[in-house]
Parts: C-alpha cells; structure tokens; sequence
C-alpha cells in the first residue's frame, strides 16, 4: 500500500492529505484462514435466504447508539414488509467489537460494529462474512480510504459508515482563536477558575502518537506496512519525548483525561481545552452552549525551536456481518441499510458522526455547519490512517507504559533515550 493523498472524504479538505500509515491490531497479509473458514459459507450465501418469512437477527452496538439502531432496524423491517423480522440487541462497542467476536463467533451478534483497526483481525480470525451482495455500489459510495480500511487482500469484509479522527474542543470564553492556535499559547494563559487549560490522554497511544507523527517520525515506515521500522527514538522522537516531560511537570495540563474527566471539566467549567473526537461532541456543545469552539490540534515548538502541527490517528467505524450468520442475506441487507446515506445523514445529524458515504462527505455546506465536523475537517490532513499488520499488536502496551512513566515522572530527560529504545524495541519485537 504505497503512501499516498487521499481526497475522497469529509469536506473538499477532510481527509485529504491522511496518510495511509500508523497502526492497527490485526495483520494485513491476514485473510488466508479466514478465506478457509469463511469462504465456504459466503460462496453458498448467495443461494441461502430465509425461505420461511421469519427472520431472527441479533445487532450488537455501543451503548450511546441503542435508541439509534433500533429505530433504524424498525426502518428496516418496515421497508421489507415480506417477511417478519425480529431484532435482538446487545450492547458491545466498536472498541471491545474484536474481543467479543473472537471469544466465541457462533454466539456472536449476525450484525456487529466494529473500529477498522479490528478489520484485518477479525477477517484473520475467520469471524467476518465477505460482502457479496451489492459490493460494487458500497464501494462506489464511500470513500476510497474507508472501504480501503474495510477490504483485506481487495476484498471487502465491511460497509465502513463514520470517519474518526480527535481534533480540539475549546470554552471561547477562556480561550481565544489565537490562543488556541498552539499548546504554548494555551498554557501560557492565567484563567480564573480553571485548573486545567488543555487536557490529553498522554499514556493512550492513539492519541499519544499525535505528536511523534507532528514532529515526523514514522510508525511501521512510510507506509505503515514494514513491521521493522519505527523512528519513535530517533533525534526528532527524543525531542517529543522531552517536549511531553515539561508539558506533563506543567500544573495546567491534564496528563490523562479519558472522556469521562474530559466532560466533566467542560461541564464543571473547570476545564479550557481538550482533545477527543465528534462521540462527545453533543454533551460538551450542551455544557459549554453560546462558549462551545472546536478547531484542530495546535502546534507545538520543539527543544531546537522548531514549530511543528501535531497529527493524529485516524480511523473507521464500519459494520460487520458474522461469518457464522444462520441468514447471511439478511445479515448482508441489515448492515447495508444501517449504513447508508440516509442512516450515515441521521448520525451525522444525531451524534455529529462524519459520514464516509462520498455524496455527504462532499457536501461541504452541511459538513462545515457541524462545529465538531468542521474541526475534524480541519485536522484530517494532518492524519495518519491506522494500517492493518500484525506487528500493530505490540504497539498499544508499550505506548501507554511510556505515557504512564512520563506520567508518573520515572521518564527523565536523563534517561529519555534509554525509555525511547526500550519502547522501539517492544514494538518491533518478534511476535510471540
């Protein structure tokens, strides 16, 4: 997969410029046991619909999306009159999509949700039903980065329906559009009644590698792909590292602020700026109200005085089918119709979700009058698209031990290159 711009995507500017690059948890070159086991049962599907007129399907999705899903399902079923269909639901969520599955496919819900750094996993696995009713009209209306992220070896294996990225959300009344422009700016204000000027979740490292990939260091090489290669302790990687020591001594910064802290500042007005994504885009816009601001990442200025734009990871939110579905076709239908352009337009609408259908994504007016979507606009081209390679599996706990020990203040600018190569090496290890 060579690096490439992508411009198919949220705005005219959205996504355009993500590279095809960062990291995952399942292997690309996965597929080849998956197409063993899942395979037999997809090359009968097409002749094994439900002849009896009952149908029973169960959808598993996150807890915020429930009321959402089953009015969608509803939709469904009233759209196909021809058969009865009943609907079991259960709450599991995109991130914990993988482990549930894999725990038991048979047991698993007919029509799941999952993140794309799962895809090739999953398909590894055996546990995802290959898409072969009406793949070329999935493909033509969604972006060519999602399905991308969806497909192993130029199959597709989903129907991708939200973009991810983090992007900044920001109380206007404490801070101002220059200010916000950098961490430097941000932290340099005195604000009454606040305890936190900017918060992150240093020791997460999907959003930890936002400022390695700032600076430019490189995860898996150019293109995401060479499990031998990752810069994170080279000169410019040393220098993120000493960058998060003093942010992380400054009083004003939030070091580990997961979406609970994160909503509870905005809410409690004792937080100024924060980093995450569009799922809490309606409960901070409902506490902060008329103050409610969000724009990219800020830049940040290096040890050698250089100011680079922080990156970011990005992924998708894409619909799966079981591999182990006792109805494929109408498993196939469902996740079709739970991610097409008028349920992508209703989350867009319901949870501000950026859509990955391409004739809503290119519908600049409607995306840019979404505060949160305007702003994932905006720090998209500065994103690195997860790839899927096995090696991926080793980069999560190493990441967050280096945040916690930055954290917990074990990570010293004297033994820096030491914590830096330890982390590269866990890495690149061999997999076990």
């Amino acid at each position: 997969m060579k690096i490439r711009k992508i411009m198919t995507a949220i705005t005219a500017a959205a996504m355009a410029g993500v590279m095809m690059a960062g990291c995952s948890s399942g292997g690309s070159s996965a597929g080849s046991s998956a197409d063993s086991s899942s395979a037999a049962n997809n090359s009968s599907a097409a002749d094994s619909g439900n002849a009896s007129g009952e149908v029973s399907l169960t959808v598993w999705g996150s807890q915020e999306d429930q009321e959402m899903l089953k009015q969608m399902c509803d939709a469904f079923a009233a759209a196909n009159p021809d058969k009865k269909y009943t609907f079991t639901y259960g709450v599991v969520s995109e991130a914990d999509a993988q482990k549930e599955v894999i725990k038991d496919i048979s047991a698993a819900a007919d029509v799941f949700a999952f993140a794309s750094d799962q895809t090739a996993t999953l398909v590894d696995a055996g546990a995802l039903y290959r898409v072969t009713k009406n793949k070329d009209q999935i493909i033509a209306e969604n972006t060519e980065a999602s399905i991308s992220a969806a497909s192993i070896n130029d199959e597709l294996y989903g129907y991708p329906f939200v973009s991810d990225t983090y992007f900044m959300y920001y109380d206007k009344s404490k801070l101002s559009e220059d200010d916000v422009k950098s961490i430097e700016g941000i932290m340099s204000k005195d604000i009454e009644g606040v305890s936190t000027n900017f918060a992150f979740n240093t020791d997460d490292g999907w959003y930890q590698s936002g400022f390695f990939f700032g600076a430019g260091c490189k995860l898996f090489g150019e293109d995401g792909t060479d499990p031998t290669q990752c810069d994170f302790n080279n000169e410019r990687g040393y220098m993120v590292g000493e960058y998060l020591i003093d942010l992380v001594a400054n009083p004003k910064y939030g070091a580990n602020f997961d979406d609970s802290l994160v909503k509870a500042g905005f809410a409690e007005g004792t937080l100024a700026a924060a980093v995450s994504g569009t799922w809490n885009a309606g409960e901070i816009q409902a506490s902060l109200g008329d103050n409610y601001a969000a724009t990219k990442l800020p830049e940040f200025t290096l040890s050698n005085g250089e100011t680079v734009q922080m990156g970011s990871m990005a992924n998708f939110k894409i619909m799966g089918v079981n591999s182990e579905t006792k109805n494929p076709l109408d498993a196939m239908a469902l996740a079709e119709w739970l991610t097409n352009k008028d349920n992508q337009k209703l989350r867009f609408e319901k949870r501000s979700f950026a859509p990955t259908n391409v004739e809503l994504a290119n519908d600049t007016e409607t995306m840019n009058s979404n505060i949160a979507i305007g702003a994932l606009a905006l720090q998209a081209q500065y994103a690195t698209v997860q790839t899927s390679i096995s090696q991926c599996q080793n980069y999560w706990t190493p990441a967050e031990a280096f945040g916690q020990e930055i954290i917990a203040g074990t990570c010293t600018k004297d033994n820096l290159q030491e914590k830096l190569d330890a982390y590269v090496a866990s890495v690149l290890a061999t997999l076990g």
